[in-house]
């Protein structure tokens, strides 16, 4: 059977990647696209905005897609590779936040993966009107324009032709081989973004030497042979107040057992926190421990198997030069020594600077106060505010309102009637700097 193709589509926060998407989904092109979302924040708003079509769509909230979140985009197609019968296409969207480039990587890094999938082309999405201040800004924007295989310059509209002729003068030179696309609203032909057989390996290799060398949401692994018990776990007080780990079992302590153990370990921190039973950590879940700040932090390991000594990888998201790990028998006596260890090339820096804050919150807003606010909020902040967007319940209305901005920009327009459906406020806020207790008080204020 022929590997399914794969579109990843993205495009810097606002550039208009949902409203393409949207495009692709509702024409009639023959395709059965099975879509994967995701999004930076905890609350999830895309997956409202793509229209109902007969396409699935898989949405990975709460995590950049480009790292932590690799061992979940690599379960959905798993998942989706049990129901080939359903779809004959997959479209990956990312968070505007996301570096292309490691999520084509899952796509050579997992050999279940690559028998099944086969990348097809990387589309970015450039928002004309902004995207000069997101170049000298954000290293995602510069990513995801050279990793692109085509490029569609989007809201041509709301600048004049000369500029669009200088910005598209200023991608290709950041990017010659794409093929590029000018467009307002998303109006690109699909089958000038699908099935283009664009994306290729050599020139992946010469954007980024590294392009096939994984990253990962750890940073250490020390290498144990223990038997069945309950051992101890000390941690140092270091930079962070938490510790992600797991533990798995190893066949042996060689640098290929490691590797493999370590992208089985992808998949399981891409997991749910496991509740530890009693403040126990075991073996084969994803676990996080509180640190104390001040001092050692103690935990129990607990070793089921009773069919003898074993060794096992300690997997922690920190450099152990940094905790200072130790790990001690059920039996006692001076911390073990590691059979092996090995430090990894941890998932990418994100600018810490950057966060989402979500706002939820039942019943009506007034929309006198609601413009005013927005109005001050755009006037303080709109350099730092990224993004925009949710659904709102203004007073009066019987339509759910869609709220989309992109910096200074601000738009809204009436959705689907609200019926039977209780009436919630569900905002997503995207950007630099921004207070999370200011921006829900402010929302706030504004309810009836």
């Amino acid at each position: 059977m022929s590997r399914v193709p794969v579109t990843i589509l993205t495009g810097f926060l606002g550039s208009g990647k949902t409203t393409l998407l949207n495009r692709i989904l509702t024409e009639h092109h023959g395709r059965r696209i099975a879509v994967i979302e995701n999004e930076f924040g905890e609350i999830g708003i895309d997956q409202g905005l793509v229209v109902n079509a007969d396409e699935e769509v898989f949405e990975m909230s709460n995590g950049c897609i480009c790292c932590t979140v690799r061992g979940d985009l690599i379960r959905v197609l798993d998942n989706l590779g049990k129901r080939r019968d359903k779809f004959d296409y997959v479209l990956v969207e990312t968070t505007g936040l996301a570096d292309p480039g490691p999520v084509a990587q899952t796509f050579f890094m997992d050999d279940d993966i690559a028998a099944e999938y086969a990348i097809d082309g990387i589309v970015t999405v450039v928002d004309a009107v902004h995207v000069d201040q997101q170049l000298g800004r954000s290293r995602e924007t510069e990513e995801q324009i050279a990793f692109a295989d085509v490029v569609v310059l989007n809201k041509t509209d709301l600048v004049n032709a000369r500029r669009v002729d200088e910005l598209e003068e200023r991608i290709r030179s950041m990017n010659g081989l794409a093929a590029m696309h000018r467009s307002s609203f998303g109006s690109v032909a699909v089958d000038d973004l699908l099935d283009q057989r664009s994306f290729d390996l050599t020139v992946a290799l010469d954007r980024r030497p590294t392009f096939l060398e994984p990253e990962y949401p750890f940073e250490w692994t020390g290498v144990y042979r223990l038997g069945p018990g309950t051992h101890t776990l000390c941690f140092d007080a270091g930079p962070d107040p938490t510790m992600g780990l797991a533990v798995l079992p190893l066949p042996a302590p060689s640098p290929e057992a490691l590797e493999t153990a370590a992208e089985a370990c992808v998949r399981v921190f891409a997991e749910p926190v496991a509740p530890t039973d009693g403040g126990s950590v075991t073996v084969g879940a994803h676990f996080e421990v509180a640190l104390d700040g001040t001092a050692e932090t103690t935990v129990p390991l607990v070793i089921e198997d009773g069919s003898g000594e074993q060794l096992y990888g300690l997997f922690c998201e920190h450099l152990a030069e940094e905790y200072h790990p130790r790990l001690t028998a059920a039996d006692g006596g001076e911390p073990l020594v590691p059979v092996a260890e090995r430090a990894w090339v941890a998932a990418h820096e994100h600018d810490d600077s950057v966060s989402s804050v979500g706002i939820e919150a039942d019943g009506d807003v007034d929309g006198g106060r609601l413009n005013d606010w927005l109005g001050d909020l755009l006037r303080d902040k709109g350099t730092d505010l990224f993004r925009m967007k949710g659904f709102l319940a203004v007073a009066g209305e019987t339509d759910r309102v869609v709220f989309q901005g992109v910096h200074m920009l601000l738009d809204s327009q009436p959705d689907r009637p609200w019926g039977d459906d209780p009436r919630r406020n569900q905002l997503v806020f995207i950007g630099r700097d921004l207070d999370a207790d200011e921006l829900r008080a402010g929302f706030l204020a504004c309810l009836v």
